[in-house]
């Protein structure tokens, strides 16, 4: 008999992945680093010089563990929000809450629905607890609503996942669809709505926040707008008793003290979000600027990247992704057809995005070069 661990049979099915592999090892492998970070959506421009601030005063403190509760964070979001604190989840980034909601709500063979080709961090965590995911295609690049709630019906699902605005398209839907999409949801259904980028978004993006539905939870974070995906800083906002049984599985003491003293400083300098937000703007537009002028189409953006049609099918933008990381420029695609015919580029500074503008036309030389059609 082989000795070792007694892994349990999902473990045994799961493959051992991860839904990205990271710029770091692709620069590992490559043995050399990236001089145009732009793949990973990550902000650029950095977080608040008053959250860096904070983080360096308290830095003393760091054998203390963080409060358990998170209170200061969750009264500063509450007084931001107008809300309690007792409606408010804080958690390692969005990622980590999104773990522990499919924990409180998915087990073996759960029915759970979302978007084919969305945030894939989320299936991840739906396949740990043996969660059966149906996918709809999206339509016209942006998530499908009324077909996830078709879905829902359709399969009596605990969970349905919906992102405004979206990751990988960079398009968004209006607070009035949203606030259909809220509307038409099956009461044993919770909605999980991932706003990870709806500062960035207009706004008529996004429906007020009601705090008193019991089947909707809304994710938001400190990772994007706010410059801090290191910090791992995420919340979560819903019912009460919702929001409460987090209490039952999260870890406690999971968050990290100087991350939490960045974020409250972060949340209150509001002039810094303002001036991301600007550059942000600024940096699509040089983004969109570039692709039309190598003949490609940027898609409309309500986020810190744009993702770019490059003209053919998903074999050619995973060429041109190629070519530009070998030139220097980490860039991502969409993994699901057709989205897979974009390649997605971040927002960057003004150098990276003069190297984008250089090594481009290289690159698509390169890819089209390589076309089966031409060897």
């Amino acid at each position: 008999m082989h000795a070792g661990p007694q892994y349990t049979d999902l473990a045994l099915r799961l493959p051992a992945t991860v839904p990205f592999v990271g710029p770091e090892a692709q620069e590992r492998k490559r043995g050399r680093g990236f001089k145009a970070r732009v793949g990973a959506n990550e902000n650029v421009f950095g977080p608040s010089p008053e959250a860096i601030s904070a983080m360096r005063l308290n830095s003393a403190e760091i054998w203390k563990y963080a409060d358990p509760e998170h209170h200061d964070l969750k009264s500063a979001l509450a007084g931001h929000y107008g809300i309690s604190t007792e409606n408010i989840m804080v958690g390692e980034g969005i990622d980590g809450l999104l773990g522990y909601l499919c924990r409180l709500l998915v087990g073996e063979g759960t029915p759970v629905v979302t978007s084919l080709g969305a945030y894939p961090t989320f299936n991840y965590h739906v396949a740990g607890y043996g969660g059966t995911l149906h996918a709809v295609p999206y339509r016209d690049d942006a998530e499908d609503a009324d077909a996830l709630i078709a879905k829902v019906r359709e399969t009596g699902a605990s969970l349905c996942y919906f992102s405004n605005p979206d990751n990988p398209m960079g398009s968004w839907h209006s607070a009035e669809g949203v606030q259909d999409l809220i509307d038409s949801v099956p009461p044993r259904t919770v909605l999980c709505l991932d706003e990870a980028y709806i500062e960035f978004a207009p706004d008529d993006a996004s429906p007020p926040l009601d705090v008193e539905k019991p089947n909707v939870i809304r994710m938001r974070t400190f990772s994007k707008a706010y410059g801090m995906a290191g910090a791992r800083v995420g919340y979560a906002m819903g019912e009460a008793g919702l929001i409460s049984a987090f209490n039952k599985i999260r870890n406690h003491f999971g968050m990290n003290r100087m991350a939490l003293d960045g974020a409250l400083a972060a949340l209150a300098d509001r002039n810094w979000l303002e001036h991301v937000k600007g550059e942000v703007a600024l940096a699509r537009d040089r983004i969109a600027e570039i692709a039309r002028g190598n003949g490609l189409k940027p898609l409309p953006s309500a986020t810190n990247f744009v993702a770019v049609d490059c003209g053919g099918d998903g074999d050619f933008a995973k060429r041109l992704m190629a070519e530009l990381v070998s030139r220097d420029v980490f860039v991502r695609m969409p993994f699901v057809s057709p989205q897979d015919r974009c390649i997605r580029i971040s927002a960057g500074r003004k150098d990276d995005l003069d190297l984008l503008e250089e090594v481009l036309p290289q690159a698509l030389l390169s890819a089209i070069s390589r076309s089966p059609l031409l060897e």
